[in-house]
């Protein structure tokens, strides 16, 4: 049995990956496990909002549980604070993005936790190459009933969050052509990927329990959907995103899937049943947006019409004004259309690269982003 943890509707929490980057030559430096002991010998307040991830290139940064997108904000940009006190002593620059333009996967190193080891001794040559990084948002869900019929209308909106949070189009010093090549990298692990589509809680319970019996995994965090239901957390936790270069970019995001579900949520209330499409349209959308990015056409619904994705991207956000009113995160949702405007991730790395030709160039432009972003 999967119990479900009681979370308030719409409250919402942040993960957020940044690499770790030598301030001399910009590549990846495997400092997590020194900056870690200095959290904890210098600001062990901070000891639960800035952790380890699997790779020692990479510090994850978690908010508390919040109501509005502006006190997730408040709270990252305090362990941003705190963090930045400790990189700069140690002359290591941050950056964020789904990976780092030139880095090698070969000279990464990964954790000594069990659990890391054991997913690249599995995984092999896919395990060790997963140098990449991501944002996650959980909103909380009310009722354990509500959980997978939004997590099921929640991929269509797959596309829409891969191409606005797309920003690797370079993977080891290579123009793979992807708008997120992360996308395409993440979906090689065995449970990773889009969800599958259950009717009920207790087909889902049957799914988890089949693939703990045959080993496939040891724990129910080990199922790493692209969305997925956190239990222990009384949340759905979307993990679509690429990493995401600026502050003003995290609320823009965040605010979007906040508005979504809670959208969702206030449309089960009211006796509706969510829209759902089968799951070739979302394979295609995944791989569409993943590729095209913001020049995707994306399948909008089970008629199988087709439109631009910013296109549908701006039809979103006004009609989620009401919702985004409602949750006090106006101003945040807004921010989609501002960063359509500006160029999102990809393209402005693909503006820089074409303009200098240097991939240490790009990732120099990602490290001014992070540092000149603002709450």
């Amino acid at each position: 049995m999967v119990d479900f943890a009681h979370s308030p509707r719409s409250t919402i929490g942040v993960e957020w990956e940044l690499a770790l980057l030598d301030g001399e030559s910009l590549d990846l430096t495997p400092a997590a496990e020194s900056l870690l002991a200095d959290v904890a010998e210098r600001a062990p307040e901070f000891e639960k909002r800035i952790v380890g991830e699997m790779l020692t290139n990479t510090i994850e940064l978690v908010s508390g549980v919040h109501t509005t997108v502006a006190d997730v904000a408040d709270d990252l940009a305090t362990s941003m604070g705190a963090l930045r006190t400790l990189t700069e002593a140690r002359g290591i620059e941050l950056m964020s993005a789904g990976t780092h333009p030139f880095a090698q996967w070969q000279m990464q190193e990964v954790r000594a936790k069990d659990r890391y080891l054991e997913l690249v001794d599995r995984t092999q040559w896919w395990g060790r190459n997963m140098l990449i990084f991501g944002v996650h948002v959980h909103v909380g869900i009310d009722s354990r009933d509500k959980v997978l019929p939004i997590l099921n209308a929640l991929l269509a909106y797959v596309p829409h969050l891969q191409a606005l949070s797309a920003s690797s189009p370079f993977w080891g010093g290579t123009d793979t052509g992807y708008a997120s090549n992360r996308a395409m990298m993440f979906q090689q692990l065995p449970t990773a990927g889009l969800p599958f589509q259950f009717d009920s809680w207790e087909a889902y319970e049957k799914y988890v329990a089949d693939m703990l019996k045959t080993g496939i995994i040891d724990h129910l965090n080990e199922i790493r959907w692209d969305i997925r239901p956190a239990p222990n957390w009384g949340t759905v936790e979307v993990r679509v995103c690429d990493g995401l270069p600026t502050m003003e970019e995290i609320t823009a995001v965040t605010a979007f899937i906040q508005c979504l579900v809670d959208d969702f949520s206030a449309r089960l209330d009211a006796g509706e049943t969510l829209p759902t499409m089968p799951d070739w349209f979302h394979d295609e959308n995944k791989w569409r947006a993943a590729r095209y990015g913001m020049e995707a056409i994306i399948i909008e619904n089970a008629a199988a019409d087709e439109r631009l994705v910013t296109e549908c991207i701006a039809d979103e956000i006004e009609r989620l004004a009401p919702v985004a009113e409602r949750l006090g995160c106006s101003r945040e949702l807004a921010g989609v259309t501002d960063l359509m405007a500006r160029g999102v991730p990809y393209q402005r790395l693909e503006d820089v690269f074409h303009t200098t030709g240097s991939l240490t160039e790009v990732t120099r432009s990602l490290i001014r982003d992070l540092r000149t972003s603002y709450v």
